[in-house]
């Protein structure tokens, strides 16, 4: 796999889950970890989560790139709000994928589809 990628919340999450297959799995764990602000704060934010799951998530976090929310990807935050009715966290993982020229993993494909300068990959299709 020769992009670079950004991982979503719900692909961070769903690598710990025992219902995920194991080919979504696997595709997922090729990917070198880059993870946006956003998701750092909701995986670890994980409201049900086991203190299992909690260590194995900061395990990851550990060995993970963190992209910053810097002006640059606030500016095209912004943009997209205003093209877009959009949850704040998602458009910030948007225009954190934008800005630093990744694709967007995510289980969540359609919610990010609209966003016309965004590359997506759902490795679940």
């Amino acid at each position: 796999m020769g992009q670079k990628f950004l991982i979503d919340t719900n692909v961070v999450i769903d690598v710990f889950d025992v219902a995920t297959p194991a080919n979504v799995k696997q595709k997922i764990l090729q990917m070198s970890p880059v993870i946006s602000a956003v998701t750092y704060m909701e995986a670890l934010g994980w409201l049900h989560a086991s203190s299992t799951q909690l260590r194995i998530l900061q395990k990851f976090m550990d060995v993970a790139t963190i992209l910053p929310i810097n002006q640059p990807v606030m500016d095209t935050t912004v943009r997209i709000r205003q093209q877009k009715k959009m949850r704040l966290g998602d458009a910030i993982i948007a225009a954190t994928a934008i800005v630093h020229h990744r694709v967007l993993v995510t289980r969540n494909s359609s919610d990010f589809n609209s966003i016309g300068s965004l590359t997506v990959f759902n490795p679940w299709e």
